[in-house]
């Protein structure tokens, strides 16, 4: 077990990214397909067949999810997924070809590094052909290569976000995994304690993002500029419409750890698909996609390294004033 999606059985992962330009792509394989549902939280999300994936219409399987940076732009890189696993034969079969569904969800990094390089065609190739089954790398990497956390006082008091991931396994073998690229307009906190992991970082200390707005304070930054996107997966059988009430309960992941979570500012989305095998309580897999998310979402910031300027949790350590 890696504490990783990878750990539930029919899940690939992939990640690329351009470390210059701060910016990059994961791809999330099922290569015998997975019944997918998601949920769409944030109120600027920047989304491609989401729709597909509505309880009353047809396709109920997908066979990749691509979570990306470089906003609208980089839902190219889905392209580039469908690409891969057409030559490997992987799609629905509509008689004359095989299609691969590959949903996707991006975020806004634009500022970050270089915005004129954005995740592509190209990219989610390459993503989706180094999905691996084992454990891979999170923090800089994939969609989190340019994710930010803490935005509310502007850009430049940002800290860095990332991609992480989490697993949880019962006891009756199911698995139920997460992986999440984090870049919030808020602050990231530990559920437990409410210590604030990562936010606006200003004058050698992080300042609450929920007291900046009480000061009713006009955010300097852009609707849609931000956006935390995931994935929950589980080696159940799932209906499509129970795959969506899983996305949706996994919302209090987020709700529990970014402050404040679904703004204006962000596009927040979570899909949740299932791998296939026993009937399991829909409580009890959305209860914990819930708690694997929170763990995720808290892999991502403490595993992010400090880059451009944009410091990391990991550096703040021993930071007298953190």
């Amino acid at each position: 077990m890696y504490n990783q999606i990878t750990d539930v059985p029919g899940v690939k992962v992939g990640n690329k990214e351009n470390h210059q330009a701060l910016t990059g792509c994961t791809a999330v394989i099922f290569e015998n397909g997975a019944v997918a549902g998601v949920d769409v939280r944030g109120s600027a999300p920047g989304t491609r067949e989401t729709d597909l994936l509505n309880p009353i219409n047809l396709v109920d399987k997908v066979h990749a999810i691509t979570l990306s940076g470089g906003s609208a732009f980089g839902l190219d890189s889905a392209s580039g997924v469908m690409q891969f696993l057409e030559e490997k034969g992987i799609g629905l079969d509509v008689g004359v070809a095989r299609v691969p569904i590959v949903p996707a969800a991006v975020l806004f990094d634009l500022p970050v590094g270089d915005p004129k390089i954005r995740p592509d065609r190209r990219m989610g190739y390459e993503a989706a052909k180094v999905a691996t089954t084992g454990k891979f790398s999170t923090g800089n990497y994939g969609a989190g290569c340019g994710a930010t956390v803490g935005k509310l006082a502007g850009l430049e008091f940002c800290m860095k976000g990332g991609l992480g991931s989490a697993s949880i396994c019962l006891e009756n073998g199911v698995v139920i995994g997460a992986i999440v690229a984090v870049n919030p307009v808020g602050d990231v906190r530990e559920p437990a304690t409410g210590e604030i992991l990562a936010g606006v970082y200003k004058d050698e200390r992080i300042i609450d993002s929920l007291e900046i707005l009480a000061k009713n304070y006009q955010p300097a930054i852009s609707p849609g500029s931000n956006t935390t996107i995931g994935v929950i997966a589980v080696n159940a059988d799932l209906t499509k419409a129970e795959a969506t009430k899983v996305a949706q309960m996994a919302h209090d992941g987020y709700a529990r750890t970014i402050f404040p979570a679904h703004t204006m500012f962000d596009g927040d989305t979570i899909f949740a698909v299932a791998t296939g095998g026993e009937r399991v309580s829909i409580d009890v897999i959305g209860g914990l996609a819930a708690k694997v998310m929170e763990s995720a979402i808290i892999d991502a910031v403490k595993s992010a390294e400090s880059v451009g300027g944009i410091i990391a949790h990991k550096d703040l350590f021993s930071h007298p004033k953190a």
